[in-house]
């Protein structure tokens, strides 16, 4: 699963200059801990022409949901989405065919168990760069206030030869759509067959991943600090 990421560049959006109808976003500040269950904004690129950085909420919430209560049950279980499952379940199989989306990144958080023991990695491509995270989007209208609210949602596949060892107990990971075909993810006319061929594992050789303090988990300290992806040791845990 993916419920904890980072976007440390503040000049990310950089990375897509081959494929924005460019207006600059705002600056941000470096996000070192952006969690899921929070129902934070995040920028996305949806497949929307021109394409352009967008600022949408963490948890998708489907079109034909009816109350705003509903709306708050459901954008719970919906931060992640099965790659497996995607076409089949009535929450994603609109959104995957019509509303997929680029999410930027440039690390994420897992935990890894050992001996009764869950400890935190922080993963990221080892030239450090921005990826792109396949998502799905929707555009929902509460019908109490009128308010239009975009939300997303992370897919997420199979964990690669790395991952499988950290997140060893679900296995899993996000999609990480390769940059030469991120253009082809946001391509409108995609069929089911050439969908799922992108919603496939990345190379795990591209990616670094390293032991850090349990610092991220705490309610007491401020976990969007850069002292969270500080690495720490952990004598007792083996080297895979």
């Amino acid at each position: 699963m993916c419920y904890n990421i980072t976007i440390l560049n503040p000049e990310y959006y950089k990375h897509y200059e081959s494929i924005l109808s460019f207006d600059e976003p705002e600056k941000i500040e470096p996000v070192y801990y952006r969690n899921a269950f929070s129902l934070p904004n995040h920028p996305v690129i949806p497949n929307t022409k021109p394409y352009r950085i967008q600022e949408f909420t963490w948890g998708l919430i489907p079109f034909w949901i009816k109350t705003s209560s509903d709306a708050e049950k459901i954008r719970l279980k919906t931060m992640n989405a099965r790659a497996d499952t995607i076409f089949e379940k009535p929450s994603y199989r609109f959104a995957i065919m019509k509303r997929r989306c680029l999410i930027p990144a440039d690390g994420f958080y897992e935990w890894r168990y050992y001996n009764g023991r869950n400890y935190p990695y922080y993963i990221h491509l080892k030239n450090h760069n921005v990826f792109s995270m396949a998502g799905i989007w929707e555009s929902w209208t509460n019908p109490e206030t009128k308010e239009n609210v975009n939300t997303f949602s992370i897919i997420t596949c199979k964990a690669n030869q790395l991952l499988e060892k950290i997140h060893n107990k679900k296995k899993r990971m996000p999609v990480i759509i390769p940059w030469d075909k991120e253009i082809s993810y946001l391509q409108e006319d995609l069929t089911m067959m050439e969908i799922k061929e992108l919603l496939i594992p990345i190379d795990g050789s591209i990616l670094d991943a390293y032991t850090i303090s349990n610092r991220i988990t705490s309610n007491t300290q401020n976990r969007n600090d850069p002292k969270i992806i500080e690495s720490f040791e952990y004598h007792e845990l083996p080297i895979f």
